[in-house]
């Protein structure tokens, strides 16, 4: 049964446009409501590309400086020579190139919000003047002695395990400690159920709207497809995703196999995630099959270049180089490629999945988590034409 969304919640999503209602999303929503008129330090974590830039606007605009200046800062963008003097300011002559006085951000926003994003990327004397100002209000500005207050509300995000980042030295655990009072966790897009399909909708309607072309839909297994991926970019990524079918698939009803087209190939099947496999019940075993082959050559070639190592020169005994060859040899090597049982298990798998998408090579290295530059290869040495 879903749950009913308060009236407040459904304001605050329709005021900044934010698209979604799963559990999840609903809690960090409710959380930036419940903290934004008490004046406390937030922490907004969760992967990149999630999100997370609302939830300080939240903060601003529920909350007592909602009149007051909004400037948000991405601190992995500026370089570590300037940060100081962009957040604190500083005076003419203070560094080449300042040929005049400059307020920093933190003085421009007195009284109102300012949202530190990627905190993590903070040197770590930046990271100490922050504190100061998060502990007394003060600070300088670079080349000045003169010390300065602001009020101000800190917002910062991160996508940065900061804890991690205290243990390794990166960060210091007081300022943790100051910036976290209260922490917000934005989901990942594949912890967020229906709301992928109601996201993939709303950017194909804002694309055709904007570009006046004529929208595109999907069909059901599409939209289980897009349930299925892991979308390890996030919000991000699926906005790129639907742009690119919007401009090139205008009008038409997008497919399982057009999603998957616009979809990045997988160079490494251990590092990034894959479409799951679809209703047929063989598909899986196939996948687990080609891995496990895969597995046993690698350990095959491990063993002949060890052997390889480790033979000296032409005397032979038991256990040799020769010896070995000879067990890994084929009997009868009339097929055009390695007699090796695994090779024409390999061959076998690689052709059938070829044959399933129609010739499609892209497809085929989708299903069987290589990358198609792999897939090339193999058909070479196999003899797959």
């Amino acid at each position: 049964m879903k749950t009913e969304i308060p009236e407040e919640i459904l304001r605050v999503k329709q005021r900044l446009s934010i698209i979604g209602d799963s559990p999840a999303l609903i809690e960090a929503i409710k959380r930036a409501v419940t903290v934004a008129p008490i004046d406390l330090s937030v922490l907004v974590t969760g992967p990149s590309g999630s999100g997370k830039e609302f939830f300080p606007k939240i903060i601003h605009q529920f909350g007592a400086r909602k009149h007051k200046k909004y400037i948000a800062v991405n601190c992995g963008a500026i370089p570590e020579g300037t940060i100081d003097s962009e957040l604190f300011g500083h005076e003419k002559g203070s560094f080449t190139g300042a040929l005049s006085a400059r307020k920093g951000y933190f003085e421009e926003a007195d009284g109102g919000t300012i949202f530190l994003d990627e905190v993590a990327e903070l040197p770590l004397t930046t990271q100490a003047r922050l504190l100061r100002v998060l502990e007394t209000g003060e600070f300088l500005k670079v080349g000045s002695s003169t010390v300065q207050t602001t009020d101000i509300r800190v917002v910062a995000a991160t996508n940065v395990d900061l804890l991690k980042a205290v243990a390794e030295g990166r960060f210091r655990e007081d300022l943790y400690y100051r910036l976290s009072t209260v922490v917000i966790h934005v989901p990942a897009l594949h912890e967020r159920g229906d709301d992928i399909i109601l996201l993939a909708r709303k950017f194909a309607a804002d694309f055709a709207e904007k570009y006046m072309t004529k929208p595109i839909s999907f069909s059901d297994e599409a939209k289980r497809a897009l349930m299925l991926y892991n979308w390890p970019g996030n919000v991000r990524q699926l906005k790129n995703v639907i742009d690119q079918l919007a401009l090139f698939e205008a009008g038409s009803e997008i497919s399982r196999r057009q999603l998957l087209e616009a979809l990045p190939l997988n160079h490494d099947p251990q590092s990034t995630p894959m479409i799951a496999p679809s209703d047929d019940s063989g598909a899986l075993e196939r996948k687990m099959i080609f891995q496990m082959l895969f597995s046993m050559r690698d350990e095959i070639e491990n063993l002949k270049k060890m052997v390889s190592d480790k033979a000296d020169g032409p005397e032979r005994g038991a256990g040799s180089l020769h010896d070995v060859r000879a067990l890994m040899a084929p009997e009868h090597p009339s097929d055009g490629f390695s007699g090796n049982p695994l090779d024409r298990s390999e061959k076998k798998v690689i052709e059938e999945t070829l044959a399933r998408h129609d010739g499609n090579k892209k497809l085929a290295a989708e299903e069987l988590q290589i990358s198609l530059r792999t897939l090339y290869r193999k058909m070479q040495d196999l003899g797959i034409s």
